[in-house]
């Protein structure tokens, strides 16, 4: 009888140390999305920045609301039908798909004012306002979009896209990066910015492209910018990035073990104050 009693005071005394999970939700694009689909990439990722934050920091339990493609306007669209839970910590990261779709950026005014899902400016306050709805002391935290090199989707590439370094509809990914920087200052909140770490600059994503030289029809190895003006046809070209190719992103877009790896060291170094 005595063992069992000393038995549950030290059951006790162990739980009453053990540190308490912090719930997070990762609200974001294929970017976080991915994180739990591997295979979605060929397997060319083995975790994504959420499961690195959990080693890491195991206090932490993540629930991932990533949506494959969707942009920061579509989510505040679709804000009530997400399945939005109460957490302690929230984080927001979204723009590039916004920018490639051509989505408005609008203006400042539009967060402040809360005017709607029309541009991003808007779509973000609505995400921030339903964050506070759900939890008024939840910690948030924002995260610029990444920089791009030209996206070819492993999977169909005639789904392609060029990179950042050319405006889109009049707009530049950098664009929305400060404008999620500013409204991170304007609430006080904490921002990663990926679009100006030095490690995930456009040069770095991807060692070089594949592609045919226009005038032998040979493959070579371009890197970034020379491989900006050569064409790529999806058709009948082979994939331009082979396994080799691959450094920060696998595609010019997604990150690699290498880009998630970035990302989780920037994440760890302001969720382990929370």
């Amino acid at each position: 009888m005595k063992q069992k009693i000393l038995l549950l005071v030290l059951i006790g005394l162990l739980t009453s140390f053990a540190p308490k999970k912090i719930t997070w939700v990762a609200i974001g694009d294929s970017i976080t999305y991915l994180n739990d689909h591997p295979k979605e990439t060929g397997n060319r990722i083995t975790k994504g920045y959420m499961t690195g934050v959990v080693e890491k920091l195991p206090q932490f339990e993540y629930i991932n609301q990533g949506h494959n493609g969707w942009t920061s306007v579509r989510i505040a669209e679709q804000i009530e039908n997400l399945g939005l839970v109460k957490a302690d910590v929230y984080s927001i990261f979204l723009g590039t798909n916004d920018w490639w779709g051509g989505k408005p950026l609008g203006t400042f005014a539009d967060y402040q004012n809360n005017t709607g899902s029309t541009t991003a400016h808007g779509a973000f306050r609505i995400i921030i306002n339903k964050i506070r709805a759900l939890n008024p002391e939840a910690k948030i935290v924002l995260i610029t979009p990444m920089q791009r090199a030209d996206f070819v989707y492993i999977a169909n590439p005639k789904n392609n896209a060029y990179g950042s370094y050319r405006e889109k509809k009049g707009q530049l990914l950098s664009q929305f990066a400060e404008a999620i920087k500013a409204i991170g200052k304007y609430e006080n909140i904490k921002v990663v910015d990926l679009y100006n770490q030095k490690k995930l600059k456009v040069e770095k994503l991807v060692y070089f492209k594949r592609l045919k030289d226009t005038l032998t029809s040979e493959y070579k190895n371009y890197t970034y910018p020379a491989f900006v003006d050569v064409p790529f046809n999806a058709t009948t070209d082979e994939y331009p990035y082979p396994l080799e190719s691959i450094n920060m992103t696998y595609d010019g877009l997604h990150p690699s073990d290498k880009g998630y790896e970035v990302i989780t060291k920037q994440l760890v170094k302001v969720m382990k104050r929370f």
